[in-house]
């Protein structure tokens, strides 16, 4: 990656804007560790959407016929306020991961390209459903976060949000102080934690999500039309639970054990 001016560029969904690196911290040790990423905006950008993402681009591809890198580019979902001047990502970064390994790369003051945002769906929206019921997996927990906390803040606001948040382990866990957090701040939100193998001690759930989990630990009701259920996370988890997303634009049928559940599309958001 480039270095930086000082400045930072307007970043828009029009054109790619270099962001200059102001942080970087490794979250978690596991073999395939989590890192928070915090860039500069403009202090003339705009207040983020959300729940939206942004795409990040990086010349770390197979080399073209010119002898030049191609980019790579991949989507994130920001966990930083949508009204702040800086911007955060968490990603856990592979081993074969092009783009979390040009990230973990990047020192302090080097710049990276983002476009966007891009909106996946308005909190005005959300805000109305009667319940809002989430299912997380993995690094699926950052557009859980920032839907519930820009949910939370709104004043008289009420309705249920819960989330279910799997994970492999204790130690591959993120950002659980700030789900916490926001659990013991609002009486209409809660989480339950569900690992795929408990220690002893553990007082969450264990192994996958399974209807009697969604049925007993969210809000949401097939029968209710209104109620919104939200999923996010690794392949073979949303193929267990939802059905995958076709595309960024085409959800695709509601599968899995949300259908069996009796829950259809207008119902279910893949996020």
């Amino acid at each position: 990656p480039a270095h930086c001016d000082g400045s930072a560029p307007l970043m828009t969904a029009d054109g790619w804007s270099p962001l200059p690196l102001v942080e970087k911290k490794q979250l978690t040790s596991t073999a395939n560790p989590t890192f928070l990423f915090r860039f500069r905006l403009s202090d003339d950008q705009p207040t983020q959407p959300v729940s939206s993402c942004l795409l990040v681009r990086a010349p770390v591809g197979a080399v073209g016929d010119d002898g030049k890198p191609t980019f790579e580019l991949r989507p994130y979902t920001p966990v930083s306020d949508p009204a702040s001047k800086t911007l955060d990502l968490v990603v856990k970064v592979y081993p074969e991961g092009k783009i979390g390994n040009a990230l973990k790369s990047m020192n302090v003051g080097e710049v990276i390209e983002f476009k966007g945002p891009i909106v996946k769906y308005e909190s005005a929206t959300a805000a109305k459903k009667s319940s809002i019921s989430m299912i997380a997996g993995g690094t699926g927990i950052t557009p859980m976060l920032q839907m519930a906390e820009e949910l939370l803040q709104r004043k008289n606001y009420k309705n249920p949000v819960s989330l279910v948040y799997c994970s492999t382990s204790v130690d591959d866990m993120m950002m659980k102080d700030r789900l916490d957090a926001l659990a013991a701040a609002h009486s209409n939100f809660s989480v339950y934690y569900m690992l795929d193998k408990a220690p002893a001690g553990w007082t969450g759930g264990e192994g996958y999500v399974t209807k009697e989990v969604v049925t007993s630990r969210l809000p949401c009701d097939a029968k209710d039309k209104d109620a919104l259920v939200v999923c996010c996370g690794p392949p073979p988890m949303m193929k267990a639970v939802s059905g995958p997303k076709v595309s960024p634009q085409d959800q695709g049928p509601v599968e899995g054990l949300l259908k069996d559940l009796g829950f259809e599309a207008s119902q279910v958001l893949k996020m």
